[in-house]
């Protein structure tokens, strides 16, 4: 009965030198994927301090782009109301002259009657010169 306690203890230590070993490589395989992540995490925070500075100086110029659109468009803006007094100044003249030019018809056809009596007296009148000069040359 000694014997099999002997040989029960005996294979209980080889079941747990075996089971160690197999932990052991176990762990190492854990400690190798580990070792993998640790990398792969390593380039991951590199590549996120490249974005990150590529995304501040992007970040900076367009602030820079911003600003300078804003000084040219603040410079325009006088360009912009001088061109809006000119359309006004323009459009006030235009409103002069519809006037004046109504003015001018409504007189014309008041005196429309007048206008043609002078017409057809300096018709006459050219009549009369031109049979004066016409005669004035028979005679010379």
């Amino acid at each position: 009965m000694e014997l099999i306690l002997y040989l029960s203890v005996a294979l209980l230590a080889v079941a747990f030198a075996v089971l160690v070993v197999f932990v052991v490589q176990t762990l190492r395989s854990v400690q190798h994927t580990l070792v993998n992540v640790s990398g792969s995490l390593n380039d991951v925070v590199k590549q996120m301090d490249g974005i990150t500075h590529e995304t501040t100086e992007l970040l900076h110029k367009t602030n820079q782009l911003t600003a300078d659109i804003q000084e040219r468009a603040q410079m325009l803006t006088p360009v912009f109301e001088s061109i809006k007094g000119m359309g006004d100044s323009v459009q006030k003249v235009n409103a002069s002259i519809e006037h004046i030019t109504q003015n001018v018809i409504q007189k014309s056809e008041r005196h429309s009657d007048e206008i043609v009596r002078i017409v057809q007296w300096a018709e006459v009148a050219m009549d009369i010169w031109n049979k004066w000069r016409r005669r004035n040359k028979k005679f010379t």
